[in-house]
């Protein structure tokens, strides 16, 4: 039986925990075959972000071509941009509907801090979304409001709906909902809270790559969208909790994608 092919735009991690290695390790445990454009290179590990290269549009645009010229993608998630002209690449390939079923992870700073992209590359990609999933952090850049608790979530998932996206999963991974990690996932008219024991780890680099990855996969397997990242939730928190006893790196460590310890 032929895979669903998945296609990931997104920065290399030389560490291997997040970015266009952590997307194809999903697509991979998941059972979908994974292609890449890949828009920047990072010098990465677990304790951050020491050196960012933005590939050029044209570069970016080429990889689009050949991946899209030769496989039958099922379903698109993106990353890091890391410019406004490479998310000017990706858009046009989006407006011209070559990038179906696209989940779009604003990733714009890293979990060490270190800042990977701009508000306004993002920006050019949300008209085109069928799914955005920001955190806290990037859903407050993207309204311009303090987003903190699950309110704030449910507020700002409604405002960045209004901005295009199809839908909108603003996860709550950096607030404590009284030991739960609550996700908040807005379309179609309606709000849905999202819930899940919150696992105790410091291992969490790359969480929000692999959890765009995994809804991805699961729109190309024909889930509808609250299907498809409810399953993402329960795959991220299995793999956050297969994680938390490892020793990789003296930073944030990577997360157990293929099951190993669970």
């Amino acid at each position: 039986m032929t895979p669903t092919t998945v296609l990931t735009i997104a920065g290399s991690d030389s560490g291997g925990g997040a970015g266009i290695q952590a997307d194809l390790k999903v697509f991979a445990a998941l059972g979908a075959y994974g292609t890449s454009v890949i828009t920047a290179v990072t010098a990465q590990n677990t304790r951050g972000v020491d050196a960012v290269l933005p590939l050029p549009p044209r570069t970016v645009t080429e990889q689009l071509d050949s991946v899209l010229g030769d496989f039958r993608v099922r379903a698109v998630k993106t990353g890091m941009l890391g410019t406004p002209a490479v998310a000017d690449a990706v858009a046009e390939a989006a407006k011209a509907g070559r990038l179906p079923y696209l989940v779009v992870d604003p990733v714009l700073v890293a979990t060490s801090g270190h800042p990977l992209g701009v508000v306004e590359a993002v920006e050019r990609l949300l008209p085109y979304a069928e799914v955005a999933t920001p955190n806290c952090a990037e859903a407050a850049a993207l309204t311009g409001r303090p987003v903190t608790t699950v309110e704030e979530m449910a507020v700002a998932a409604e405002a960045i709906a209004a901005g295009g996206p199809a839908h909108v999963v603003v996860t709550g991974g950096d607030v404590d909902a009284g030991g739960e990690s609550v996700d908040v996932l807005c379309g179609g008219g309606t709000t849905i809270l999202l819930r899940a024991p919150r696992v105790r780890t410091r291992h969490s680099h790359g969480t929000g790559c692999s959890f765009s990855a995994a809804i991805a996969v699961r729109l190309a397997a024909g889930d509808p969208v609250p299907v498809a990242v409810a399953a993402a939730k329960e795959y991220v928190t299995r793999a956050l909790t297969g994680a938390r006893d490892w020793e990789l790196g003296a930073g944030r460590g990577p997360l157990d994608h293929f099951g190993w310890s669970c």
